[in-house]
């Protein structure tokens, strides 16, 4: 009985100890992330893009600031978007389940997001005229709103990843604007090419999920594992997704007339051609 009190009091004992030494490595994740972010922004992307993109050069200054912040971005997005697909293919733990799951692999995945969502925030306040934008900075507010949970708690690791994935089409939209600031024209087959996988998977990784991801909110309302989150937890995953999914829809229908000029612009610049059919030729003899 001496043995089985002095067991309860040793797991009593090292569980909090445990618990602030994952919120410590955690908070060095996010700080870590949040100095390599800045580190890419102000060192490695100028000199990756003068080394890999010699057109780079052409790029007006007023502009460099915001290339500099996508080019890192997209980094951040192909990092986090590839490690939530690992998590939802091979995490069993998480996947079995969503609300108290064993969440290493997301909580990680989340640090490294936090640390980006506040080196993005400090960029867009020091370069408000240059960069600023309103949706981003409520986005990233609702995020790390969100995501506090996640990293404190260790709750609903599921629907933390699967919010992740979302970051798969930042890259395509990045790109988009690079195409943009480097004068490509918008009827290049490489920007049109460009435009409609954008479309395409903003719209599977951020609109087509939705049914799907508010069924699985569905079935864990009333549930036992939904009852122990607290109302804050609950108030803080119903009321960010419902935010964040706003936004996604007021971006999908920007990308979608976007999309829209682009191809009809191309189809009407194709059907004058064809109409004016082929050019004179010149006669160069001369009688």
């Amino acid at each position: 009985r001496q043995t089985d009190r002095q067991t309860a009091v040793q797991i009593l004992t090292d569980a909090p100890l445990a618990r602030a030494a994952m919120e410590m490595a955690e908070l060095t994740v996010v700080l870590g992330s949040f100095v390599v972010f800045q580190l890419m922004f102000k060192v490695a992307s100028p000199w990756v893009s003068v080394a890999l993109c010699p057109s780079f050069k052409r790029v007006p200054d007023s502009k460099h600031t915001e290339w500099n912040s996508r080019l890192v971005s997209t980094v951040h997005a192909l990092v986090v978007g590839l490690l939530c697909l690992y998590i939802l293919w091979f995490d069993d733990a998480v996947n079995e389940d969503p609300v108290w799951g064993d969440p290493k692999l997301v909580k990680l995945n989340v640090a490294i997001t936090c640390g980006y969502l506040l080196y993005d925030l400090l960029l867009l306040a020091c370069n408000w005229s240059a960069i600023g934008d309103s949706f981003f900075v409520c986005h990233h507010l609702a995020a790390l709103y969100a995501y506090g949970y996640v990293l404190s708690r260790g709750l609903l690791p599921y629907f933390a990843n699967f919010r992740l994935l979302s970051e798969l089409s930042t890259p395509f939209v990045n790109q988009r604007w690079f195409f943009n600031a480097l004068s490509y024209p918008r009827s290049d087959w490489r920007v049109v090419l460009n435009g409609m996988a954008m479309s395409a998977v903003f719209f599977v990784v951020r609109i087509a999920v939705m049914p799907s991801y508010y069924g699985r909110v569905l079935s864990t309302l009333g549930t036992p594992a939904f009852e122990r989150l607290g109302l804050g937890a609950q108030v803080a995953w119903i009321l960010s997704s419902v935010s964040l999914d706003i936004l996604n829809v007021i971006w999908m229908y920007r990308i979608a007339r976007g999309c829209y000029g682009v191809l009809t612009g191309t189809r009407r610049k194709a059907k004058e051609s064809s109409e004016a059919g082929p050019p004179p030729i010149a006669n160069n003899h001369r009688d």
